[in-house]
């Protein structure tokens, strides 16, 4: 899936979900080793989990961050 985020430097989030986990990150722009850092440590993590550990981080002043912004993408391609 592809999801243009909102409020963040990265512009596009691609990722694939695959019997519920959560696989194949990327961010196109953003902090690199961040969003890198994010990409890895969400590997194989099961949809609702990543929906719950990301969900409400926000990223200095700004109402969002890229984790957040993933985990919209995530609700979104759950039908959430």
């Amino acid at each position: 899936m592809q999801y243009k985020p909102t409020g963040v430097c990265s512009q596009m989030i691609q990722f694939d979900i695959e019997n519920h986990k959560v696989r194949n990150v990327s961010f196109n722009g953003g902090c690199s080793g961040n969003t890198q850092g994010l990409s890895r440590l969400i590997e194989g993590m099961d949809v609702d989990e990543a929906i719950s550990r990301l969900e409400g981080i926000r990223c200095g002043f700004k109402a969002s961050s890229c984790p957040d912004q993933l985990a919209q993408a995530l609700k979104q391609a759950v039908g959430e």
